[in-house]
C-alpha cells in the first residue's frame, strides 16, 4: 500500500477528486495549507501599502492507495491539477506499513 500526498491550487480540487473517483478510489482527506516553492509568494496592495504574501494557499490531498493502482493515481491527480503554470503543486509517495479500520478491525488492504 501506498501513501499519496499531493499539493495542488485550491480551484482544481473538484477535478482531482472526480479523476480519482473514476478510477474508483473509494476515500480522501482533503487540508486547506499554506506554503510555496519556487512561487515564492507574490505582492499585493491593501489600502495604499503594498506588502508580501509568503504562504500561497493550497490544498493537501492524501489518500491511501493499493500499490498495483499507483501509476493511475499519479496520472490522475497530474493530469487533473495541471495548469501549466509555476505553482501547480507537487505528489508525495511513501509506503504504507499498515491501515487498521477502527469500527471493524479490518487489516491491511481491506481497511482501504
Amino acid at each position: 500500500m501506498k501513501m499519496v500526498t499531493a499539493i495542488i491550487k485550491p480551484f482544481k480540487l473538484d477535478d482531482v477528486r472526480e479523476a480519482l473517483g473514476d478510477l474508483g478510489l473509494s476515500g480522501i482527506t482533503v487540508t486547506e495549507v499554506k506554503g510555496f516553492g519556487r512561487q515564492k509568494g507574490h505582492t499585493e496592495l491593501y489600502r495604499g501599502a503594498e506588502y508580501v504574501v509568503d504562504f500561497l494557499p493550497k490544498t493537501k490531498i492524501e489518500a491511501v492507495v493499493p500499490a498495483d493502482v499507483l501509476d493511475q493515481v499519479i496520472e490522475a491527480i497530474s493530469s487533473a491539477a495541471q495548469t501549466g503554470k509555476i505553482g501547480d503543486g507537487k505528489i508525495f509517495v511513501s509506503s504504507v506499513e499498515q491501515v487498521v479500520r477502527i469500527r471493524t478491525g479490518e487489516t491491511g488492504t481491506e481497511a482501504i
